[in-house]
């Protein structure tokens, strides 16, 4: 071989080996960019509190769905299915017997014990927050450290429901009585990630845990983002600041939605938008001025403007997606019926009021929409806006005149959808921000949940709905449908009726 071919070959083998280093090379960065470990969310405010008895809200409820776990989950038909149960049986109308799952960890390497449920359901009992949701159940008792039995007061039709609802997330007893005061900034759970860190108006940072009971989830790191603007978690999800982003609306859903580079989920849930009136206060006190604003406020506007078509107008206090559903007589549009009545009560020139909204789009719309509706009949309503822990505290308190807000059906049954809103047992922080009482309200409430003939609970439902829609104590608006937005590479979302997306199982993949 002459000098000459000694040289081409020896540049030959030198590409060729340049060539695979850099195939090498190339390979080795696609392996790094496909492995992604951290999840970001944008959220529409920030958690009020992560202890689930503390708050039962839902932007909280959407970071403590990954935290926690409970003893019953909902399936895909709304049925509740065993989860840190293994099994139950119920043998009377009074008594239901849960076994528990045996080795669960908690986050603070503590095993699940039946004293752990006993626990969580006695500090239920008070919590002014969420004692609603268990006030049906006379005793938890401790059979052994894996068996717990629950006796109810009467027979209460939706108990395996309850325990399905995400504030019976089942707690540590040694991790809550550590804590104290703090428990809400510090939780500890059973779920699929734990709690690392909580910088307040800006993220809550969670991570994997390894020894969950059913497998450690794909993605390491979560981060929950409080983005109030959705604008802004638009632009988040678009720069891939965002991974995943909940309830957007207007221009913004219509571009995403059309947008291939983005997985669009939308889908009716349980909840209902409603306005509501404190029946403290006057002149809500005056049945004749709620009926003149339901005859005021016409829904199709706010239907397509405020919630863009993502939604239906609403005909009860529960939406079709519950078995006991019943559409009442609406209010038809008439401004001259309304102002009719508003002479009737006395207000033949009117009156000044406020509605209080919090920092969400919607409901500013909403407001805004019904603000002018209500000039039309001699109504000056002021819209404020206040933020979202200062709201759910002064409507608890009855601070408010007016109010938008929603409420999910979170245990899928009718009896949560109505009872929270309406009973006198549940005025204030409960749910029932109007403070609305009737006694023959409440003792169909109380009859409805000890049914369980599903024909005559329907029955009982219907005339609770009926009666709601004469007394008034608020405007039903809208059932909305709600929407989430993903990067292509996330995989696995399901989606929550309750719209607090358990985000346990989610891949990121190129």
């Amino acid at each position: 071989m002459n000098f000459k071919k000694k040289i081409v070959l020896i540049v030959a083998v030198l590409m060729s080996m340049l060539m695979l280093v850099a195939c090498g090379g190339e390979k080795k960065a696609t392996e790094t960019a496909a492995v992604r470990d951290t999840l970001v969310v944008g959220n529409g405010a920030d958690a009020k509190s992560l202890d689930p008895h503390a708050s039962n809200d839902n932007p909280s409820s959407r970071v403590t769905a990954q935290i926690y776990d409970r003893l019953a989950e909902f399936d895909e038909n709304s049925v509740p299915q065993p989860s840190l149960a293994e099994s139950w049986e119920q043998p009377d109308n009074l008594t239901t017997i849960v076994h528990l799952r045996k080795g669960v960890k908690f986050h603070n390497g503590e095993e699940l014990k039946a004293s752990d449920v006993k626990f969580t359901f006695e500090r239920m009992f008070n919590s002014p927050q969420v004692n609603h949701i268990v006030e049906a159940i006379d005793k938890v008792e401790v059979i052994d450290d894996y068996t717990v039995k629950f006796t109810t007061k009467e027979p209460f039709a939706p108990l395996l429901n309850h325990l399905a609802h995400n504030a019976t997330a089942i707690l540590n007893e040694k991790a809550v009585t550590t804590a104290g005061d703090t428990y809400g900034q510090n939780p500890v759970g059973t779920g699929p990630y734990k709690f690392v860190s909580w910088a307040s108006g800006d993220r809550i940072t969670l991570e994997a845990f390894p020894e969950y009971f059913k497998g450690e989830t794909p993605v390491k790191n979560l981060i929950f983002r409080s983005i109030v603007e959705e604008t802004n978690r638009t632009i988040g999800l678009e720069t891939g600041e965002l991974d995943i982003v909940y309830d957007i609306l207007g221009m913004d859903k219509n571009r995403l939605k059309d947008d291939p580079k983005y997985n669009y989920i939308e889908e009716p849930g349980v909840s209902m938008t409603y306005i509501g009136f404190n029946l403290k206060k006057a002149p809500f006190d005056n049945p004749k001025v709620r009926e003149a604003i339901s005859y005021a406020i016409n829904q199709q506007p706010i239907i397509e403007t405020a919630f863009v078509g993502g939604a239906v107008a609403a005909d009860s206090i529960i939406g079709p997606r519950l078995f006991a559903y019943y559409p009442v007589e609406k209010y038809e549009y008439n401004p001259e019926k309304a102002k009719e009545l508003l002479k009737e009560a006395g207000y033949e020139n009117g009156f000044k009021t406020k509605i209080w909204i919090n920092d969400n789009n919607i409901r500013r719309d909403i407001a805004v929409i019904v603000q002018d509706q209500l000039k039309q009949i001699g109504i000056d309503m002021a819209v404020e806006t206040l933020e979202w822990g200062a709201y759910l505290d002064g409507t608890a308190r009855g601070d408010h005149d007016m109010f938008i807000l929603g409420w999910g059906t979170v245990t899928r049954d009718p009896d949560y959808g109505i009872t929270a809103l309406v009973s006198t047992e549940t005025h204030g922080g409960a749910g029932n921000r109007t403070f609305y009482s009737n006694p023959k309200v409440d003792e169909l409430l109380k009859a409805g949940r000890a049914e369980l003939d599903i024909e005559k609970r329907k029955a009982i439902y219907k005339e609770v709905q009926e009666i709601i829609r004469k007394d008034l104590p608020m405007y039903m608006v809208s059932y909305p449908t709600y929407n989430v937005v993903t990067k292509k590479d996330v995989k696995n979302f399901k989606f929550e009726l309750s719209t607090a997306h358990r985000l346990y199982g989610i891949k990121i993949e190129n």
